[in-house]
């Protein structure tokens, strides 16, 4: 197919929609940890897995007919996705304010990087610990700052019930407990 009719998105934040975007005007708030784990995916990919499929590229190339080279189309293809998470990732950490939850150890008010248990009126207990949208992993209890949960949590303690806006009305959540981690 010609290329003249393929559609190729350079929009990263669409091109990786397992990361939601960042609020216009927000900061990216991130732990040590997340930003650690993102600097280490970056550097990952600029001096190992990006030199490698040039290497396999440059060889593909040298192998004559392109169009018909699939080492080539398809080491061109990951290098052009390899570019796009790298400049995503470049933008994720430009833009990211890391943000220590250790420093409120001892608190019983939920800020950025709390891990909170609260209940339900049904008597349902859940445990979710804020983190950045990086960090986000609903599956295990790792919520963005800017979940719902999350915002209607946030500045309230111990023992405080807070009002939750929810698709089937208002939900009323008791706060349990707050924790957050030791300094290292």
């Amino acid at each position: 197919m010609n290329k003249a009719f393929v559609k190729e998105s350079d929009d990263d934040e669409e091109s990786d929609g397992a990361v939601p975007a960042i609020p216009a005007g927000a900061k990216n708030y991130i732990t040590p940890q997340g930003y650690q784990r993102i600097k280490d995916e970056l550097l990952q990919l600029i001096d190992v897995e990006r030199p490698e499929v040039v290497r396999v590229v440059h060889w593909a190339a040298s192998n004559g007919d392109r169009s018909e080279n699939g080492d080539y189309i398809y080491g061109k293809r990951r290098l052009r996705e390899i570019d796009r998470r790298i400049r995503f990732l470049t933008k994720r950490l430009d833009l990211a304010e890391v943000v220590d939850p250790s420093l409120h150890h001892g608190s019983d008010q939920v800020f950025f990087g709390a891990t909170v248990t609260y209940e339900n009126l049904n008597g349902e207990q859940h445990t979710v610990t804020i983190l950045g949208i990086d960090e986000a992993d609903p599956l295990k209890g790792k919520i963005s700052w800017v979940a719902p949960v999350a915002r209607a949590l946030t500045k309230f303690r111990e023992g405080d019930t807070v009002t939750l806006q929810t698709p089937m009305g208002l939900e009323e959540l008791e706060i349990l407990e707050v924790s957050y981690p030791a300094p290292t």
